[in-house]
């Protein structure tokens, strides 16, 4: 390798030269000390060990790397840490009561079961209908994700929340917050609200988040708070409806779902997110 400088930076295309076949931007670089070259080694590292892998760890690495070629890992732990703690038991949490709630309802569960074998790929095997599950697939799929959502209103997975202020305020009916103040809501029991949500405010139905043409038909999330809602809206909403949806057409496609016991008692659990006491115990029977 030459000692003068970086031919090519990570992003670069292979050269080749007579003779020695295809070389890397990696072969390019020197292993002279100066941060220039330092820079193209680091970044082509991460290219080649992270580059063609498709999990979110190895795109979230090449995605913080900075400008010195280095990965910004404080910002990377930070990344990781809000989807474990923020993404993972909600998802799960809300997943679990999903499939209680399609138990509990199984014209529901028969009705999402056709809608997801007409979105995606008409086969037999798992794995061939998982992958033609495509975003425009997904987006198909109005009633599952008037379901997933109906599920939210009724078991929200942070069943209460709050806000500190960080200025004097005055709230829309008229209350007064000062700075510093701690602001708690319920999403649990305004999801229950006869008030917001009419007599049946109780009862499971996807049918109130559908239009007249069978497209889901969103609220206003100072309604459905499940997300929250104004500058601090959940980020991943998408990301979380999108692994849901993947989840729960895959599942209810191929499989018929029954509770183990259809006369136990199903009860949440008092925690910070809404979990399932004792767990959900099903028995799947495939179709």
């Amino acid at each position: 390798m030459r000692s003068g400088r970086c031919r090519g930076s990570s992003t670069s295309a292979p050269r080749r030269r007579s003779g020695t076949g295809s070389r890397s931007s990696t072969s390019s670089c020197t292993s002279a000390s100066g941060p220039g070259r330092t820079r193209c080694r680091t970044a082509t590292r991460h290219t080649t060990l992270y580059g063609s892998k498709d999990d979110l760890l190895s795109r979230f690495i090449l995605a913080t790397n900075s400008d010195t070629g280095k990965v910004d890992y404080k910002y990377l732990r930070d990344i990781i840490l809000n989807i474990v703690m923020a993404g993972k038991d909600t998802t799960a949490g809300a997943l679990a009561w999903f499939l209680y709630m399609m138990c509990k309802h199984p014209e529901v569960q028969e009705k999402i079961s056709k809608e997801a074998a007409d979105a995606g790929e008409a086969t037999s095997s798992i794995d061939d209908f998982s992958r033609s599950l495509t975003e425009e697939a997904l987006n198909k799929m109005h009633y599952l994700h008037a379901a997933l959502t109906e599920t939210l209103r009724l078991y929200p997975s942070l069943p209460l929340d709050n806000k500190e202020c960080f200025s004097d305020d005055v709230l829309p009916n008229g209350f007064s917050v000062g700075k510093g103040d701690i602001v708690f809501y319920a999403p649990y029991a305004m999801g229950r609200m006869e008030r917001l949500w009419s007599e049946d405010a109780i009862a499971f139905r996807p049918e109130r988040w559908l239009d007249e043409r069978g497209e889901f038909l969103p609220e206003s999330p100072f309604k459905f708070t499940a997300f929250q809602a104004g500058p601090r809206i959940c980020l991943g909403k998408e990301f979380a409806y999108r692994q849901m949806k993947i989840f729960a057409a895959v599942l209810l496609r191929f499989f018929v779902l029954e509770l183990h016991d259809k006369y136990a008692s199903v009860n949440y659990r008092t925690m910070i997110t809404l979990y399932i006491d004792q767990g959900l115990h099903l028995t799947a029977t495939a179709r």
